[in-house]
């Protein structure tokens, strides 16, 4: 389905806010699910899709984690931390893998803050994102580092302060200010989100706006911003700056050939890229992260995307 097709096919957005007045994003679980399905329906290379398998994951294991994910991690009054740990062990039992902790750490204070904005556009949930973030507890921080012990990501390492095999002392929020430097995913919690809003929905958003926007080009875009904007942290951790520097390099003209041609993510080259990323075990994880979140975010402030579909490409 295209964009277009999607926007006519959608409930429209005002009236979902208007039928649930208690509740600014009734859509959140929706919004959320909508995110991890585009997640492995649109090829985004290097990652995990329905149409090309990797780093001995299939796509069946990300979509079963977004199904055990999603309750915990959108249940309403839940803290940040209790949502990220709860949601760890909920996909852990369900795939028995990590497939989401990035995801789960990026969508969890958006969860919150979708709950506490008191209006439905995007400037009051920036605003109750940023109360969130600032109301983080040494308790968040204790569930989040159980999290990352129990999802155990590749490639983590050790850290002098505050180092997640460790109990942490200080707020969740600090902790990852001092890893801001070297995560991009602790660096959302110490610069209130800013990639994934500037880089991620606002372009996003735009996009979606224009008649003829194909939702597959979209979210490849939206990933290659990431990609092509900064070393992927992931890439970082497991084969250094140099080698996420070099993947960089070649995602910046795919978004370019993008911009002009929405069909080029569906070429034979995108595909053989995609496939020489895997077969190097270059994996861009913060980056599809990062996307993830963002479409969650576009999501909540544009409705009628859940609507939208794309065909595994």
């Amino acid at each position: 389905m295209s964009v277009a097709e999607g926007r006519s096919a959608a409930t429209a957005p005002a009236a979902v806010l208007a039928s649930h007045a208690d509740t600014r994003f009734p859509h959140a679980e929706q919004a959320f699910r909508w995110a991890c399905a585009l997640d492995v329906q649109v090829r985004k290379p290097g990652n995990v899709s329905l149409s090309s398998s990797g780093h001995d994951m299939v796509a069946a294991q990300f979509l079963a984690s977004a199904d055990a994910a999603a309750p915990p991690l959108l249940q309403r009054g839940r803290a940040v931390g209790d949502r990220v740990e709860q949601a760890v062990i909920a996909t852990r039992a369900a795939v028995g893998c990590n497939t989401n902790l990035g995801i789960l750490l990026l969508c969890a204070p958006v969860a919150l803050a979708a709950e506490r904005a008191v209006r439905a556009e995007v400037d009051a949930l920036v605003a109750a994102l940023r109360e969130v973030l600032e109301a983080l507890q040494v308790d968040d921080a204790r569930a989040a580092y159980r999290a990352i012990a129990l999802a155990s990501p590749g490639g983590l390492g050790s850290a002098g302060e505050q180092d997640v095999a460790d109990e942490p002392t200080i707020d969740l929020r600090s902790a990852m200010a001092l890893a801001a430097n070297r995560d991009r995913i602790a660096r959302q919690y110490a610069r209130g989100f800013h990639d994934v809003l500037a880089l991620g929905v606002r372009p996003f958003l735009c996009e979606f706006a224009q008649p003829r926007s194909r939702l597959d080009a979209m979210v490849q875009a939206l990933f290659l911003r990431f990609l092509a904007g900064f070393p992927d942290s992931h890439i970082v951790r497991k084969h250094g700056i140099e080698q996420a520097r070099a993947v960089s390099g070649e995602a910046a003209p795919w978004l370019a050939r993008l911009d002009v041609d929405q069909a080029a993510g569906a070429s034979l080259a995108f595909v053989q890229w995609d496939e020489s990323l895997k077969q190097r075990r270059l994996n861009p994880g913060t980056s599809a992260d990062l996307t993830v979140c963002a479409l969650f975010v576009a999501a909540l402030l544009e409705p009628a995307l859940i609507a939208c579909t794309v065909r595994s490409s």
